[in-house]
């Protein structure tokens, strides 16, 4: 499955806005403002491990916009494909979870600048020249209709060029709530595009409208990975995490892939204990899996980087994961000394 060439991620960028010190939302009246993304989160993962990507959107020609497209050139993305057009950025506010009280996410991003973007704003004949995947999730088309439209046009145009494709289920209710898409219906049909899927038991529930009634959660897996397989002919590998909370600080974190002729691969779990930020880790397992694919790992490498960048993920705040290959080698070593 080792592929050449860099890795095109497309959706919404957005500032996002946190409460400080693990507070409630405006309690000390300051906000941390930083930028992320589900697909930005991905590019930058990516270009901190070394591998080549690039970031396909719409951002606010005003200087937050440019900030944002500047901020991803900073982390060696590639923002040819950026686009600054009229309207606003796309927010959204985080309420960081302490103790045995849950993260919480709300978003301000209708008719941001992405969301009411023409469908055929990316040149994709261009934008996907020479690229080595498509990577895109479920969070974009849930922004509204044009997004949706347009997220379904980028993975038709990869299929026409023969780009593979990954997708990552990314289901967001309170997204879909906000217009009267069929979010099942339109997830189903960039499920039916991609060769490498970021999805679990509950995704392939909602997409294929089918239970998987067992109590075992790698059994639910599995049979959610068969169900996937037979509905997708394109899909070779489907891989997710295994996450137990005792606490908001306290987690363990493993993961799985299954492959269309039956290899199945697990590992972990890592024992997180003291949780800096888990918003992204979904978005860095999937970096570190297409990075042990694009470079040739077998599975079992693979998923061991894909699930030591997620960990290292819930380290660093902000949406964005920063680790490097030697990060993630010091992190699969289970050395926790200073390293002096």
């Amino acid at each position: 499955m080792a592929a050449d060439g860099r890795v095109v991620c497309f959706g919404e960028l957005m500032l996002r806005l946190t409460a400080m010190n693990s507070g409630m939302l405006l309690q000390e009246r300051r906000l941390a403002c930083t930028f992320g993304g589900a697909e930005a989160n991905v590019a930058v993962s990516l270009a901190r491990l070394g591998w080549p990507s690039a970031m396909a959107t719409a951002l606010p020609s005003n200087p937050i916009g440019v900030a944002a497209r500047d901020e991803l050139r900073g982390w060696g993305v590639d923002t040819a494909h950026v686009h600054l057009v009229e309207g606003r950025m796309g927010l959204y506010f985080l309420t960081p979870g302490a103790v045995l009280r849950p993260s919480d996410v709300l978003y301000d991003r209708a008719g941001s600048c992405f969301a009411e973007a023409d469908p055929g704003l990316i040149d994709w004949a261009t934008a996907l020249n020479g690229a080595g995947r498509l990577h895109l999730s479920g969070v974009t088309p849930a922004i509204g209709r044009k997004a949706a439209d347009a997220a379904l046009r980028a993975v038709k145009a990869a299929g026409r060029m023969g780009v593979p494709i990954s997708f990552d289920g990314n289901y967001r209710g309170k997204l879909w709530a906000l217009w009267d898409g069929d979010g099942p219906k339109i997830l189903n049909a960039l499920f039916a595009e991609a060769e490498i899927a970021f999805a679990d038991d509950r995704d392939m529930a909602l997409v294929l409208k089918c239970e998987f009634a067992t109590q075992d959660p790698h059994e639910r897996r599995r049979l959610a990975a068969h169900a996937a397989f037979e509905a997708y002919p394109k899909l070779g590998v489907i891989a997710s995490t295994y996450r137990d909370l005792s606490s908001v600080g306290a987690q363990t974190l493993a993961a799985v892939s299954f492959h269309r002729d039956g290899r199945q691969t697990r590992t972990g779990p890592l024992n997180l204990s003291g949780v800096v930020d888990r918003i992204g880790g979904g978005d860095a397992f999937a970096a570190g899996f297409l990075y042990g694919v694009h470079t040739g790992s077998d599975d079992q490498r693979t998923l061991e980087l894909a699930l030591a960048a997620a960990a290292f993920k819930h380290s660093v705040p902000g949406d964005f994961n920063m680790a490097t290959p030697g990060d993630l080698e010091v992190l699969l070593s289970g050395a926790l000394d200073v390293r002096r």
